[in-house]
């Protein structure tokens, strides 16, 4: 599954081995990671839609696919061809929505193949039916984001219109959970937090105006249904959608539905997630189920709390967000790990003292101080192994232990950090305000 190198691709990586002329590793880690995506994860189909395996999973997850993508956006810009690949993949995103938004990974064909006999809902086209809400997020921030940097509009075609109807519905009916979810998912033989409890419906929940959530972007499950960073995403995106629909759309109804639900989800944010630390002050939770339980951490995986201004929720300076930032950069997130050899975010999908590039890139994208951008990359050059790409998680004292040699998401995610250090930012997302 490789790719030649389209002209416009070759000549940014060109301009920013130029920017890091003294630097030979920052140039081949760029130069590998930015190009992995398009040379070894894309697969053209006969409609012009384009299927992208994560790496080292031959499935298409809707969430890996859009944050894959999202650093062409660049390119698309100016080369058509490129804005053609973006527009085959949103394509293939959103006719697997419509096919089941409760689903998180996708075969190329219905050939049955999947990661585990799940009890859920399944068909030959499903390679898993973890239902996450970034799944639903990320096509639609990458639908907006792609409008932005071409002017596009072709893409809004019947088939979104129809996908993110039943996204809203989805999120309509998860608002209230308890009493009109469909969504039931147990996995036999597995970790506790590969499958969820109650007969599949997960830990009990209450009406909070947020919408519910099976699993994290880790594709973990929840410990409490109300996944506080996804929430936010879905906030940004529904804002998002409005502005298509009023711009792009002409549709009404669409317009003031995702106004009315974004609203009501923030309202549920604002006064449930939010608690007061006896040392940081007014934070953000990670999860929360309306009946006064809630998890204090965050995640590696994006939607994450660190990654609010990048997702476009929050600015960098919030207030809250800032207070948020010190606690999850601490000892006091269990799953912030510091060792010989790095710092930073791991996860409880990945050992113990495993940190994670996506984490971060996303703090050194998020940082308001250049300093903290620098020691960053200089992260990223010590922790590779050698292999100038990403992995998932690598062990703080070790980085030559890590998960996932193939692994797309943390490459792309680099290369947008890097493209930030080059004052580089897709149209249209928040990250453009940080660097300015």
């Amino acid at each position: 599954m490789t790719n030649q190198l389209p002209a416009s691709m070759k000549a940014l990586i060109e301009e920013v081995k130029t920017i890091f002329h003294q630097d030979p590793k920052v140039q081949a880690l760029f130069e590998n990671c930015f190009s992995n995506t398009y040379e070894t994860t894309l697969k053209k189909r006969k409609d012009g839609s384009i299927f992208v395996i994560t790496g080292d999973i031959p499935a298409m997850w809707l969430r890996d696919s859009a944050a894959q993508v999202r650093p062409y956006l660049l390119l698309a810009e100016t080369d058509p061809e490129i804005a053609d690949m973006i527009e085959g993949v949103i394509n293939s995103q959103f006719a697997y929505i419509n096919h089941d938004p409760y689903a998180n990974g996708f075969n190329e064909e219905p050939n049955g193949q999947r990661y585990h006999e799940d009890s859920t809902e399944m068909t030959p086209l499903i390679w898993e039916r973890k239902y996450e809400i970034d799944s639903l997020c990320y096509p639609i921030q990458l639908a907006y984001l792609f409008w932005k940097a071409t002017g596009r509009t072709s893409h809004f075609n019947e088939s979104f219109q129809t996908a993110v109807e039943k996204i809203l519905a989805l999120w309509v009916v998860e608002q209230n959970h308890e009493e009109q979810s469909p969504y039931r998912f147990e996995r036999d033989n597995c970790p506790p937090s590969d499958t969820l409890t109650r007969d599949g419906k997960g830990s009990l929940v209450t009406y909070t105006g947020m919408t519910w959530s099976g699993f994290r972007p880790s594709d973990d499950a929840c410990q409490y249904g109300y996944l506080i960073p996804a929430n936010m995403f879905a906030v940004v995106v529904l804002k998002q959608l409005s502005e298509i629909a009023e711009k792009v759309l002409n549709d009404d109804e669409l317009f003031e539905e995702s106004v009315r639900l974004a609203e009501e989800i923030d309202r549920g944010i604002q006064t449930f997630g939010i608690v007061k630390h006896p040392e940081y002050g007014k934070i953000y939770v990670y999860e929360t189920d309306g009946l006064g339980n809630y998890n204090l951490m965050d995640d590696a995986n994006v939607p994450s709390l660190l990654s609010m201004p990048y997702l476009g929720y929050c600015s960098p300076d919030d207030p809250i967000y800032l207070n948020t930032r010190k606690f999850i950069l601490s000892e006091e997130n269990p799953y912030f790990y510091e060792g010989s050899a790095a710092k930073g975010i791991g996860s409880p999908h990945t050992p113990p003292q495993f940190i994670w590039h996506i984490a971060l890139a996303i703090q050194g994208m998020t940082a308001v101080s250049d300093q903290e951008r620098v020691e960053i990359l200089e992260l990223f050059k010590t922790t590779d192994a050698n292999a100038n790409l990403m992995h998932e998680g690598f062990h703080v004292d070790a980085p030559e232990k890590f998960t996932r040699l193939w692994f797309s998401w943390a490459n792309s995610m680099f290369s947008e950090f890097l493209l930030t250090m080059c004052n580089k930012y897709v149209k249209g997302n928040a990250l453009s305000k940080i660097g300015q």
